[in-house]
């Protein structure tokens, strides 16, 4: 054996959960070579086709993969590992969090009684609801024949892959993109294939190249991408769809996750002639981290197989948590707080990026709550800007295969502040640079 890790086990779930176990205690690292399945199962005096069986397990999760002649090692990015970010250090000013400003959020007054009385199963989603959202959606151009609610947006689409693919099934992925969702693909034991990403959102030759690799499902954000900030254009919208066209039978969902709250217009790739898609939106963003609802608007198969699979595990959205999303999304004073909170965030968008740019230096930032700043060394950046009382998000977690850089959460950052982060970040960046060999 390649590492001192005692696998164990009389079974093949045994010998898949004792290897599990060493992943996620950090005993097993990425590429930590696993025994070939004959030696560990005469250590284990059990037959090889049960360690192969737990082989196949591990594999079909996302933990370990084959590399042929190299052996099953445990995988680059295994599920059981998280691209959590680590605790904000006390007495920091957080802009690593990617949070809205609380200032801007309205509050939560959940009804006190629902009126009337029905079948929960009968009747997952309230009309009304289904109705609001609807209204929401298609001014944006998103088709509204079919919708359905979720517990959120990774809810909602971890539950579309689940039922759409296998595991081993890729997945096109925005790279640099949310860490969350980068988790979730593996840990529903499929494969990341990195789509590349610019301020007009993902590049059609990346994904071209991504579909020739036989991707199943394309899971990409129109607006406000996080971490790159990018939205489609009208002419990228275009050219996304005529590379989608040659592969009909490729979900593509649309995460919108920060749509009323975004300064940019929608151009959704729904509107086009796809055959197989969902338009997923949350309300984290603008009315609260704790209303865990998500609407999609879909195709009548993708509705169909989701809703399939959600009456089988939770059943419903909680009516409770419907009534309260219908009425803030109804409230014309959570309107108005809406629309403020959209042109704040723009604001101090705007006034990092000028600052920065004031002092040469790149950022990408044509949309959303996030300023990305490509940098040589990302720790040594994080760690220079903590000295300053700063913290930021180091890229490692957004990132598969793209060049480094680091995460500025700007929903909480006043205008009058961004002059004094920008030179902070200017003085490490110069400092990292001269040191790291620029």
């Amino acid at each position: 054996m390649a590492t001192q890790y005692a696998i164990n086990g009389a079974t093949a779930r045994e010998i898949a959960a004792s290897v599990e176990r060493g992943v996620s205690e950090g005993a097993l690292g990425p590429g930590a070579a696993l025994p070939p399945v004959r030696r560990l199962a005469e250590a284990l005096g059990v037959s090889p086709g049960t360690v192969a069986t737990a082989y196949k397990e591990l594999r079909g999760r996302g933990i370990v993969v084959t590399r042929g002649r190299g052996g099953t090692v445990v995988a680059p990015a295994p599920a059981v590992a998280s691209r959590r970010p680590p605790k904000v250090p006390a007495g920091l000013r957080d802009l690593a969090g990617g949070h809205p400003d609380p200032a801007l959020l309205p509050v939560l007054v959940p009804p006190s009684h629902l009126p009337g009385a029905w079948s929960h199963r009968s009747t997952p989603r309230l009309a009304r609801l289904e109705e609001a959202v609807r209204d929401w959606l298609r001014p944006d151009g998103v088709p509204v024949e079919h919708v359905t609610f979720a517990h959120g947006a990774l809810d909602l689409i971890g539950r579309l892959l689940s039922v759409e693919l296998r595991p081993g099934d890729a997945v096109a992925m925005e790279d640099p993109g949310y860490h969350h969702l980068l988790d979730l693909v593996t840990a529903l034991g499929l494969r990341s294939v990195p789509v590349a990403v610019d301020d007009e959102g993902m590049r059609p030759d990346a994904l071209r190249r991504a579909l020739r690799e036989g991707v199943r499902a394309v899971v990409c954000s129109p607006r406000a991408q996080n971490p790159y900030g990018g939205c489609f254009s009208a002419e990228r919208r275009d050219a996304l769809l005529g590379v989608l066209e040659a592969r009909p039978d490729v979900l593509v969902v649309e995460n919108d996750h920060a749509s009323a709250v975004s300064d940019v217009p929608l151009r959704t790739l729904t509107a086009g002639a796809l055959a197989r898609w969902a338009h997923v939106r949350t309300v984290n963003k603008f009315l609260g981290a704790d209303l865990r609802w998500a609407a999609a608007a879909c195709d009548a198969v993708t509705l169909a197989r989701h809703d399939g699979r959600l009456l089988l595990t939770s059943g419903w959205v909680s009516h409770l948590l419907q009534e309260t999303v219908h009425g803030l999304l109804t409230d014309e004073g959570t309107r108005a707080l809406v629309a403020r909170a959209r042109e704040t965030y723009a604001l101090r968008r705007a006034a990092l990026v000028a600052e920065l740019g004031a002092r040469g230096f790149a950022a990408h930032a044509a949309s959303g709550m996030n300023v990305w700043v490509p940098v040589v060394d990302e720790s040594a950046v994080v760690n220079g800007l903590r000295s300053y009382g700063w913290w930021v998000a180091a890229g490692a977690r957004f990132r598969l295969s793209s060049a480094p850089g680091v995460r500025i959460s700007v929903a909480g950052l006043e205008p009058a502040d961004a002059a004094r982060l920008a030179s902070d970040l200017a003085t490490v960046l110069g400092e990292s640079e001269a040191t790291y060999g620029g």
